[in-house]
């Protein structure tokens, strides 16, 4: 045997002897094939042309050009982190939702986010912030995706484009425009006036995610194994307290890190300062809906505390920093209509109902796929047990064989629960195209703006007055600061001083608007 045929031997000795290392800790390429050079491409010697044979450059190269996914319409920019919720109480006088039970912990994922502006933008923008939270119970996900404040600019989901649009930066110049966004406001007759006075004001900027509380702005359904039903409305209270920032704090933070409400919260949990938050409840009887001179069911609207007080229902710590921000953080999809079928219902909230249908849309284009409930943030921890089938990416069906739909004779088929069906409600009426009877837009409006302490309440109108100053069209500004006056009209005076609006002018728009 020559010496050759030794080293020949000696080498794949050596090669055999080093695998199980060569397994666990070589570079490989997406299908598992070592990476013989990660350093240089195959060239025909060192200065000649490279070639398309080295397919693990090309592959590297390929996935690097398809790693960006589309960012979210809004929402863009965001942070999660994982959680568990601890139930309180037994809810089951109003709820077969089993969460709700004293002791009972919940895995979460939750994710924080502005609303309008793109993934690169800083956390310090004046916006409405996300708090969305997906929790993964025995009986399914439930989404209850919210806001920091808790009211909305619209009431009925076919103006959320036009909303969007307007906020969003002008389609010339690529800049968000105040003269743009006032004048969708201004023609919206009043509706959004309790929303711009709450983002409008030291809210509008929270400190951090950490000093925020959460809101569902929507009204829900409790539905109890009798199937009565309870309309009710969520809100976080946040344990660390609210803080917030005003315009100038803002500037200052922004100067220095775009990001410092995203490192504030990955911070507090490594240095196991978990950040909590209380749920609370407001409920309400089906009878009370028409009690009121507003729509309960109108998402600019709040339920008054005296009459509806809130009830503390559970806890939910964050304790966990993803190890992956596209895995986790981005990949997390929400969609209002996860709810808990037989115990959770969607209520009859118009902005709601197209909700309903967005942001699975919104969820399946983005991550291109009608798979994403397989990624594991998004992936229920409860048996998936459905005949849906295919798709781009789709890797397991919860079904074998060949039976993929439903009658069939099989007596191991998946099988309707008839005590999970959707509660009823009786309805009489006409189809139509119209406006809520009771939109009562400035009401609420002014009593948010009273119950401001006097240093709020200038910095909202300081707030304001500097967009609102932006605005070329005098006959904006004017119908602006008339909703205002409508609301409140110290409130409205006050602006209108500060912004040069014409008094009388802005007193008669008020007198001919209707609350």
């Amino acid at each position: 045997m020559t010496v050759s045929v030794h080293l020949v031997l000696l080498n794949a000795a050596l090669f055999f002897l080093l695998l199980p290392h060569a397994r666990t800790s070589s570079l490989t390429g997406e299908t598992g094939r070592y990476a013989g050079s990660n350093q240089h491409s195959q060239s025909v010697s060192r200065t000649g042309p490279l070639l398309l044979q080295d397919v693990y450059a090309l592959e590297k190269l390929r996935r690097f050009n398809h790693e960006r996914i589309p960012e979210r319409v809004v929402h863009a920019r965001g942070a999660g982190a994982h959680g568990y919720f601890v139930g309180y109480k037994s809810l089951q006088s109003l709820t077969t939702a089993s969460l709700f039970r004293a002791g009972k912990r919940t895995p979460v994922f939750v994710r924080f986010s502005t609303v309008v502006h793109g993934k690169g933008s800083p956390e310090t923008v004046r916006d409405p912030r996300g708090f969305a939270i997906k929790f993964k119970t025995e009986e399914g996900n439930w989404d209850l995706v919210g806001n920091n404040l808790p009211v909305f600019f619209i009431r009925d989901h076919i103006k959320f484009p036009d909303m969007v649009h307007s906020l969003k930066p002008d389609p010339v110049t690529n800049r968000q425009d105040p003269n743009r966004f006032f004048d969708f406001f201004s023609a919206l007759g009043g509706m959004a006036t309790n929303m711009l006075t709450f983002v409008y004001s030291d809210l509008g900027i929270p400190a951090a995610y950490r000093f925020m509380d959460g809101n569902s702005v929507h009204a829900f359904k409790f539905v109890n194994a009798q199937k009565n039903v309870t309309y009710v409305k969520f809100r976080w209270f946040t344990n660390q307290g609210v803080r917030n920032l005003t315009r100038a704090q803002a500037q200052q933070i922004q100067a220095k890190d775009f990001s410092h409400a995203t490192q504030d919260l990955y911070q507090s949990i490594r240095k196991k300062d978990f950040p909590s938050w209380e749920l609370a409840v407001q409920t309400m009887k089906p009878e009370q809906l028409d009690s009121f001179d507003f729509d309960p069911l109108d998402a600019t609207k709040e339920w008054p505390v005296d009459q509806f007080p809130f009830t503390t229902v559970g806890r939910i710590v964050l304790d966990k920093v993803p190890s992956n921000f596209h895995l986790f953080s981005e990949q997390s999809a929400f969609d209002p209509g996860n709810v808990l079928s037989g115990g959770i219902e969607p209520s009859e909230d118009r902005l709601l109902q197209g909700r309903l249908i967005s942001y699975h849309e919104s969820q399946t284009h983005r991550l291109g796929s009608n798979s994403f409930t397989l990624l594991p943030v998004n992936k229920p921890i409860s048996p998936v047990r459905t005949y849906n089938q295919d798709g781009v990416m789709t890797y397991e069906h919860a079904w074998e064989g060949s039976i993929n739909y439903e009658p069939n004779n099989s007596p191991d088929s998946y099988r309707e629960v008839k005590g999970y069906m959707y509660s009823s409600r009786q309805i009489c009426g006409a189809y139509m195209q119209a406006s809520i009877e009771k939109t009562l837009n400035f009401k609420q409006a002014g009593e948010t703006y009273r119950r401001f302490s006097v240093s709020d309440r200038a910095n909202l109108v300081d707030n304001l007055a500097a967009d609102l100053m932006q605005v070329r069209s005098m006959g904006i500004k004017n119908t602006m600061c008339a909703h205002f006056y409508k609301a409140d009209r110290q409130y409205g005076s006050t602006l209108a001083e500060k912004v040069g609006c014409d008094q009388k002018m802005m007193t008669e728009i008020a007198s001919s608007l209707d609350d």
